[in-house]
């Protein structure tokens, strides 16, 4: 099975695939890319939002009017509106930030980038972000989007996550690690 194919499995690459032809065929893959960061960035934003799009309680009729209303309001295009709007009357809104991913990673592979998710214990700075992009694209051969979040439970180090190679450097990591050593001597 390719990489692409696996990416878009289940219900969420459907809509994903379809997505990203239809930017691919109209050329308006940068724009529709953006729309879907503001409306990734909406769901990161609105607990209400993020529960709208998985209750079970609310109408097809009521997802696809907030929806619709909310698509309206952030001015996004149609071909992003009319997905949002396809999802909700098909009961589909609770893949709505699978199918974001999944939008995004096929333009990245079809850009020929790769994306890396990186943990690390506090804010990268711009040189060491660039630096890690510039390690990972020796690494993987590919031009690498590295995607930062901070998780201060590290305490130092970082996870990195490129496609499915993880490799945990993190400090909390290598104390778990000696402390399950201690347990096994003791």
């Amino acid at each position: 099975m390719s990489a692409t194919a696996s990416i878009t499995a289940g219900a969420s690459g459907r809509y994903a695939i379809a997505l990203f032809e239809i930017a691919k065929e109209s050329g308006n893959l940068a724009a529709i890319e953006a729309d879907l960061d503001s409306l990734q960035g909406a769901l990161n934003e609105s607990a209400d939002l993020r529960d709208l799009t998985v209750s079970p309680l609310l109408s097809r009729e009521a997802q696809g009017k907030a929806m619709r209303a909310l698509t309206d309001k952030m001015g996004l295009g149609a071909e992003v509106a009319n997905t949002v709007a396809l999802m909700a009357e098909n009961r589909r809104l609770f893949v709505l930030g699978d199918m974001i991913s999944q939008v995004k990673a096929l333009a990245a592979d079809d850009r020929g980038e790769v994306s890396a998710e990186v943990t690390s214990a506090k804010a990268l700075t711009e040189k060491q972000s660039s630096s890690l992009a510039a390690a990972l694209k020796k690494s993987v051969g590919k031009d690498v989007n590295v995607n930062v979040t901070v998780d201060k439970d590290l305490i130092g180090g970082l996870i990195v996550k490129v496609g499915s190679v993880m490799v945990d450097s993190s400090l909390r990591s290598k104390l778990n690690n000696l402390q399950n050593a201690m347990k096994e001597v003791g």
